[in-house]
C-alpha cells in the first residue's frame, strides 16, 4: 500500500492534470456545472454495480472516475471565485469533527445507534429545519424511502421489531386488495412499497441491493434463455407462454450451475 505522503503527491499530480485539462483541452473546456451533472449520476450508478459484483478491480477504477468528477466541481467552483478543492475538504473535516463529538470531544456513546441518534440531532443543531431536509429530492423512490425511514429512527419513531413492521405490510396487502378505484388503489401500492421497505431495513435487509441483484438475476436468466432459443433456431415471440416456461427453467438450471 501506498504511504501517506505518496497518496498526497498522487492528489496532488490529480489537481494538476486538472488544471491541465481545464486549459488546454477542448471538452474540458466547456464543461460546467450543469453538463457534468449527469454524467456524475451515471458514474456513481456504475460505481453501485461494481460494489454490488465486489469487482475491486472495477471498484477502483469507477471511484477513480467520481473523484475525477469531484475535483472538476471544486475546478469550476475555483474559477466562479466561489470555492476550491481545500474549501471543500476542510468544510468536510469540520463537519466530521463536529459530529463525531465522541471521538473529538467528551461525548460517550455505547453502540452505532447512539451514533446515528447523535448524528441526526447535530445536524439540527447545524440549523436543518426538520429531521427529513436532509434526503435529497432527487433520490430514486425506493432509496428515498429507505433514508426517511432511516431518519426518523434516529428520533425514536420507529417499529419495536421486524414482527411489528411485518405486521404493517400485511395490513397495508389487504387495504391494497380491498380497493377498487384505480387512483386510491395505486396509492395504496405505495404504502404497501413503503411498509415492505420498512421491514427489510428494520430486519437488517438493504432492500434496493434485494432488488438490484433480482434484477441483475432475471437478466442473466432471460438472456440464457434466448440464447437456448436461438441455438434451438426458435424466436421467443413465437413462443407460448407454458413453451416460454420451460425454456426459462432450463436457463435457471444453468445460471445455476454456471
Amino acid at each position: 500500500m501506498n504511504t501517506k505522503q505518496e497518496k498526497l503527491e498522487a492528489f496532488g499530480r490529480l489537481l494538476d492534470i486538472m488544471d491541465d485539462l481545464r486549459e488546454k483541452c477542448p471538452w474540458d473546456q466547456k464543461q460546467t456545472l450543469q453538463t457534468l451533472r449527469h454524467l456524475t449520476l451515471e458514474e456513481t450508478y456504475e460505481l453501485s454495480d461494481a460494489l454490488l459484483q465486489e469487482d475491486l478491480t472495477e471498484i477502483k477504477k469507477e471511484l477513480g472516475d467520481v473523484l475525477l468528477h469531484l475535483v472538476f466541481y471544486a475546478k469550476i467552483g475555483s474559477e466562479k471565485g466561489s470555492f476550491d478543492i481545500a474549501d471543500v475538504i476542510n468544510s468536510l473535516n469540520e463537519k466530521l469533527i463536529f459530529r463525531h463529538p465522541h471521538i473529538y470531544g467528551d461525548v460517550e456513546v455505547k453502540d452505532e445507534e447512539e451514533v446515528k441518534q447523535n448524528w441526526e440531532k447535530l445536524k439540527l443543531k447545524e440549523g436543518n429545519i426538520s429531521i427529513l431536509g436532509g434526503v435529497p429530492k432527487g433520490l430514486p423512490s425506493l432509496v428515498k424511502a429507505y433514508r426517511i425511514q432511516d431518519k426518523v429512527k434516529g428520533i425514536g419513531f420507529e417499529f419495536h421489531d421486524a414482527e411489528d413492521a411485518w405486521k404493517k405490510v400485511d395490513e397495508e396487502i389487504q387495504e391494497f386488495h380491498a380497493e377498487t378505484d384505480l387512483d386510491k388503489k395505486e396509492q395504496e401500492l405505495g404504502d404497501v412499497f413503503f411498509s415492505l421497505i420498512n421491514y427489510a431495513r428494520i430486519s437488517g435487509l438493504n432492500p434496493d441491493s434485494a432488488l438490484e441483484r433480482t434484477n441483475l438475476k432475471f437478466i442473466s436468466r432471460f438472456q440464457t434463455m434466448e440464447k437456448i432459443a436461438s441455438n434451438k433456431n426458435v424466436k421467443l415471440e413465437d413462443l407460448s407462454l407454458e413453451e416460454m416456461d420451460v425454456l426459462w427453467e432450463q436457463a435457471k438450471t444453468v445460471n445455476k450451475n454456471s
